[in-house]
């Protein structure tokens, strides 16, 4: 029996029009199962298909169902009744508890009970010759398209605390740390707090002050905006007295077992990511201990290292935003008829969706080679670039697939848009990642190694020339004037983005492991990208787009899976 009405126009020859029970979108659907992407990727650095994935193919199976059910479930309802902040107890004193709603602790438990992330899994893929690093990557790019409000709370700076804790924590602190991520960094205990009402990036302007205590610091300031406020320890910048800007390590609790000086003002109404307990947080002589080499700055050097992790996190957001927002659009389109055809078969639509295929696998390349590639300096900067702006068209096209229906609440692609804003702001907004791009560049001529990685990558003539024309775009910008050359920053940041996908996809249609298809997509993305089609722009091009080839090796939607 359907759980609604019937209503008097649902009757006779327009019955199928109001058959709803058509439109199922991605929730529900197992999401591995449906990812021929995803499986090509596994399949490949699991081993080719050898002993490694054959043990690994069962536990993503499984993940699959999490994310695509009870995960995707929860993220709905923690987004209508997201976390709330009980400021005082019942005698007035100030307890700054973050409550998270019974949706969220659901999600949570589910996920740490399948973390793919934990030290544990990551032992016992490595004894069946699977890459942890690989799986990881795999777990957190099916969790993002449930919920990046949830991987920014699992997944906030944890690396950071742990890694700065053991090179430079008294000993009993850094034993505190182990114990409270003792299921690894993706477990929800970690918080960076940079940034002040005066900014984020610029720490000349910072104003929060830390003085010696003994072995310890006391820490006085507001952060205007820590995301995971809930959690057990943070990441907090302070000014020494001696005027230089250090990381240091702020837990709930002091040494002694008493409430530290961490008050909560007021939770962030936000635009999206409700999931994500963001606060206005004060510290009122914390206690605190400095991440770092006396008057050395190496922490404030290895926490900038480890910022270019969390942008990789961050670039995984926006490839999951734009693969569910891929996912919906196709599910949407395949129901929906106007005109006396389904969507999905009309030529608008299909060059709609034929190029929002091509741009979510050239960013799904370039973040997993961020994330399990060579470690390249100016790849998190130009990953993020690209990914985190494109999780916002992406969902923005998914609303547009869905016409009215995507503009209202119940449908799901209007929660993606409301996610993805925050992507390009997170870690470090457009400006910022080309200004570090420009510093890789200069201090460290990062260029090199980036496109010695492009040429090894690339396989056609047209891209091995647009890599030899980046390294000239690159000399050319080099000699310009320094504020012509930061104007510039952007678009030459773009143009390596664009080589890089290119290089990647090439690169994996080289591996001849879907009969061809990924060199169509590589094909497809090469001439939007790369090729200029002169005064027509290419309209009096007469090859058609294979879509069905597209489309089949893009998603896999059967019932239920």
């Amino acid at each position: 029996m359907g759980r609604y009405l019937i209503e008097p126009f649902d009757h006779g020859d327009r019955s199928d029009r109001y058959a709803t029970e058509r439109y199922q979108g991605a929730a529900g659907r197992n999401w591995w199962s449906c990812d021929p992407t995803l499986r090509l990727l596994m399949w490949r650095h699991l081993g080719d298909g050898g002993g490694g994935f054959a043990w690994a193919e069962p536990h993503l199976e499984r993940l699959g169902a999490l994310m695509g059910g009870l995960v995707a479930e929860c993220a709905e309802e923690t987004d209508r009744n997201p976390p709330r902040l009980e400021k005082y107890d019942k005698w007035g004193r100030d307890v700054s508890q973050v409550v998270m709603p019974p949706s969220f602790q659901a999600a949570r438990q589910a996920l740490m009970e399948d973390n793919f992330t934990s030290p544990s899994f990551a032992a016992e893929a490595r004894a069946h010759g699977a890459n942890p690093a690989a799986l990881a990557a795999a777990w957190t790019y099916l969790l993002d398209q449930a919920d990046i409000g949830m991987g920014c709370a699992l997944g906030t700076g944890g690396d950071m605390v742990v890694s700065l804790a053991e090179k430079h924590a008294p000993e009993d602190v850094r034993e505190r740390v182990r114990e409270i991520f003792a299921d690894g960094f993706y477990s929800g205990e970690a918080a960076q707090m940079f940034t002040e009402r005066t900014g984020g990036s610029d720490l000349a302007a910072l104003e929060t002050t830390a003085v010696p205590a003994g072995d310890a610091w006391l820490l006085s300031g507001f952060k205007w905006f820590a995301s995971n406020a809930n959690g057990s320890a943070f990441v907090v910048l302070a000014r020494l007295p001696e005027g230089a800007v250090a990381p240091f390590l702020v837990l709930w609790e002091r040494r002694d077992g008493g409430r530290n000086g961490v008050r909560i003002r007021r939770l962030k109404d936000k635009l999206g990511t409700r999931s994500v307990a963001s606060a206005e947080v004060e510290f009122a002589e914390a206690e605190a201990f400095l991440l770092a080499g006396q008057g050395s700055g190496s922490g404030l050097g290895t926490m900038m290292k480890l910022t270019n992790a969390s942008r990789l996190g961050v670039a995984m957001m926006g490839l999951g935003v734009a693969r569910r927002a891929l996912v919906e659009s196709i599910c949407y389109a395949g129901a929906r008829e106007a005109f006396g055809r389904r969507l999905i078969d009309q030529p608008l639509m299909r060059r709609k969706l034929a190029e929002l295929i091509v741009e979510v696998e050239a960013v799904q390349a370039m973040v997993f080679d961020g994330h399990i590639g060579p470690r390249l300096r100016l790849a998190p900067a130009l990953i993020k670039l690209r990914a985190s702006r494109l999780g916002v068209t992406a969902a923005s096209d998914a609303i547009e697939v869905h016409g009215g229906n995507g503009y209202i609440e119940q449908w799901p692609v209007a929660r993606l848009l409301r996610d993805a804003q925050v992507n390009p702001i997170w870690e470090g907004g457009d400006n910022i990642l080309c200004l570090d791009v420009r510093r890789a560049m200069l201090k460290e001529q990062a260029h090199l190694p980036f496109l010695d990685h492009l040429r090894a990558l690339a396989t056609s003539d047209l891209v091995l020339g647009r890599v030899d024309d980046l390294a000239k775009a690159i000399t050319a910008w080099s000699g310009l004037e320094h504020a012509v050359a930061e104007e510039r920053l952007y678009p030459l940041a773009q143009f390596m983005a664009d080589v890089y996908a290119a290089a990647l996809l090439e690169d994996q249609a080289s591996w001849g492991l879907d009969h061809g298809r990924k060199a169509l997509v590589a094909r497809l993305y090469a001439e939007t990208h790369l090729v200029d089609h002169g005064p027509l722009r290419g309209i009096d091009r007469t090859t058609e787009v294979p879509f069905e080839e597209l489309l089949e090796g893009a998603v896999t939607l059967r019932s239920g899976g």
